[in-house]
């Protein structure tokens, strides 16, 4: 098929939209499903993992090819909830168009900018498809202002609904100046009834005056007064969309198979292809400044991005992998750039959901599984032998709540090991450490559901009973002070001593992560020990310092040492380099940062005091109001997770059940000193009880 009539596109919504539902239909209009599944009976073809039946939401990204009009339409469904938004973003690093939807009730929700937010950073274009027309209190028109307001979508109407809630009877497709009634399945084609041409016309003349002002010939038809063919409009559309100049709006009620045809053309019209979307930029892998270009096609050197991991008790583990460029076969040997390791091919899959069809090769714009991969993780890029390059990786968000399990039998343990090796491999936002001290393993994640969805397929799917204790925030450590400080390291044992010398200077590193910069002149140090100094501050950082959580932001200077022929080893500089670190970080007033969410709740307007006051209560900030709806508000504002266990719970009851709310990741902050002593105070009693 040639790559004009390809189309990667990912389906994304917040949690209320509909989305699986209107997937489903998708699926059933061009031909996948005979029937169509619901997410209410546990039934949908893209939310087949047991979680997701269970709970009717999507968990995991899925993906699924269908094709429609002579177009291969791959579907990438990504999860709603906040707690799993690293499947967005690693969904949304490979394809190369989005269909966001919003609820016609609802509107632009928290999720809905979390979302927007992400695909702004990868450049994606978008369509937007505004469901639930049909649904008591939809107000469409309305829905494009939220996202005008909000969002900075640049949205504009490319239909408008005959009627709303129980009045709608049909949509006007404003290009075609057409009204689309529906009858089942069907599709009837009409012209637009007398009593809506006005409001017809003047939403046609919207759409012209905008897609005038990125097309000249447009302009002067419209300047002259004179009617704009529709296929100058369509094109002109496609440019500016391809441009995320505008992001054309549709409607329907998936549920009720109105307005899914539409949005399928709407996918092939306005969405890109991967010759679209043009070379996909890399940098060499000897020099990061340089750049390296990949054309979507199969002469071009090869190149692809693993997006997605997951281990089947069937085939292993499968490797998802987006291709750029270049031709992909079985038993072919390439490179893994970022790991500088060479893997081989063994099968190569399509995926539909949860069944899979094997094929011989894949070429460009293909989305493909991948067996028998050694080393790949997510964000690592694989590419040709001799012409090697990376690609750019993938976000991750940092975990912010923790969890202690442990087998319920002592001799689970390996087996709980071994799990939770496949589950962290799989998802990169998810982690798991084994506490020495305390003999406890910790898991950590983006939220309560995501942790409580793996101790769920713990269970179920690894077959393992375990104890779980009560979720606590993951806190990071780091410093706000500079300081030098020096430390000799010198055992005689009878044998060989052990003997390193180090001075180092400690910084603040506030946003910048960890970094390591070697300043060591004339060989105090031998240079096969440099990376055994830096080893030893790694493995401190991660065991933390202060109360054991993860260090962060800091810069390590070595500036000078010493070293003895005989008695200094690899082993040497990595113990007197993390008890260097050690001491000179209690000098450097360490603190503790504790991860503060983003939250937005929507409420009545008589609840609104209660609710200010209780959130000040909890050290919360409100950042801003708006008017949601008539007689309620958006409240937005920032507020510490640690204070926000059992909300959900108290706000049910300051709003008799009326508000609701939305929180994600914002950022680390440090906490005052009064609580920073608290919660040391607390996390040395838990270890003496542990102790016990």
């Amino acid at each position: 098929m040639p790559l004009n009539n390809l189309r990667n596109i990912g389906i994304a919504a917040h949690i209320d939209a509909g989305k699986t539902t209107t997937t489903e239909r998708l699926l059933f209009f061009t031909g996948v499903n005979r029937k169509v599944g619901e997410t209410h009976d546990g039934q949908s073809t893209m939310d087949f993992m047991k979680q997701e039946q269970e709970r009717g939401i999507t968990i995991a990204s899925a993906a699924i090819s269908c094709s429609w009009n002579g177009t291969q339409i791959n579907i990438i469904d990504t999860p709603g909830h906040v707690d799993f938004t690293v499947e967005v973003e690693r969904s949304l690093r490979v394809i190369d168009g989005m269909v966001a939807l919003f609820c016609a009730v609802g509107g632009v929700e928290p999720q809905s900018e979390t979302v927007w937010n992400q695909a702004e950073r990868y450049k994606v274009p978008r369509i937007a498809f505004v469901n639930k027309i049909d649904r008591t209190g939809a107000d469409y028109h309305d829905v494009i202002k939220q996202m005008n307001d909000n969002l900075d979508a640049r949205a504009v109407a490319f239909q408008i609904p005959v009627g709303q809630e129980d009045e709608f009877k049909g949509i006007i497709d404003l290009m075609n100046c057409k009204l689309y009634t529906f009858k089942e399945a069907e599709t009837i084609v009409s012209e637009i009834p007398e009593n809506f041409r006005a409001q017809a016309r003047d939403f046609k003349a919207q759409l012209v005056e905008r897609l005038a002002d990125f097309n000249e010939e447009i302009l002067e038809l419209f300047l002259e007064d004179k009617e704009v063919p529709a296929e100058l409009l369509k094109k002109a559309a496609r440019e500016a969309t391809l441009k995320l100049l505008i992001t054309p709006v549709f409607c329907g009620a998936a549920y009720k198979n109105k307005g899914i045809t539409q949005l399928l053309d709407a996918i092939v019209d306005y969405l890109p292809s991967p010759v679209d979307k043009g070379a996909v930029v890399g940098m060499d892998v000897d020099d990061h400044e340089k750049a390296r270009h990949r054309n979507p096609s199969p002469k071009e050197p090869f190149a692809a991005l693993a997006f997605k991991l997951i281990h089947d008790p069937y085939v292993g583990q499968q490797t998802f992998v987006r291709v750029y460029s270049g031709s992909l076969r079985s038993g072919m040997q390439l490179m893994n750039s970022t790991k500088g390791k060479p893997e081989r091919i063994g099968r190569i899959l399509k995926i539909r959901a949860k069944d899979r069809e094997e094929v011989s090769e894949a070429g460009p714009g293909d989305i493909v599984a991948l067996i028998g991969l050694k080393y790949t993780k997510t964000g690592d890029t694989l590419c040709d032998m001799e012409q090697q390059l990376h690609l750019e990786s993938i976000h991750i968000p940092p975990s912010v709540i923790e969890l202690k399990i442990n087998p319920a039998s002592r001799k689970d343990q390996s087996k709980l090991g071994e799990a939770l090796s496949k589950l962290v491999n799989e998802d990169p936002s998810f982690h798991a450490r084994f506490d020495e001290e305390t003999e406890e393993t910790i898991i950590s994640g983006m939220g309560e559901l995501h942790l409580e969805i793996i101790v769920d397929r713990l269970k179920h799917e690894f077959g393992l009973d375990v104890v779980v204790g009560e979720p606590a925030v993951a806190f990071r450590e780091t410093i706000s002070q500079e300081v030098e400080v020096e430390y000799r390291h010198s055992k005689q044992t009878g044998g060989k001593g052990q003997f390193a010398q180090t001075q180092i200077r400690i910084e603040p590193n506030e946003g910048k992560g960890y970094e390591f910069i070697d300043k060591i002149k004339g060989g105090a140090i031998p240079g096969e020990y440099i990376p055994s100094v830096n080893k030893g501050i790694l493995k401190t950082l991660a065991d933390g310092v202060l109360a054991g959580f993860p260090v962060v932001d800091v810069k390590v200077v070595l500036l000078d040492g010493q070293f003895h022929p005989v008695d200094s080893s690899d082993f040497a500089f990595q113990t007197c380099a993390s008890i260097c670190f050690k001491q000179g970080f209690m000098k450097a007033n360490p603190v503790l940062l504790e991860p503060v969410m983003k939250i937005e709740i929507n409420t009545p307007d008589e609840y609104i005091g209660d609710i200010t006051g209780n959130l000040t209560k909890r050290r919360g900030r409100i950042e801003s109001m708006r008017r949601h709806r008539k007689g309620s508000q958006k409240l937005n504002g920032f507020v510490p997770l640690q204070e926000m266990f059992g909300y959900a719970t108290t706000l049910r009851n300051l709003s008799s059940g009326r508000a609701n709310y939305s929180m994600e990741f914002y950022q680390y902050m440090p906490v005052s000193k009064a609580i920073q002593e608290e919660a040391l105070k607390k996390i040395a009693e838990k270890k003496r009880q542990e102790g016990k």
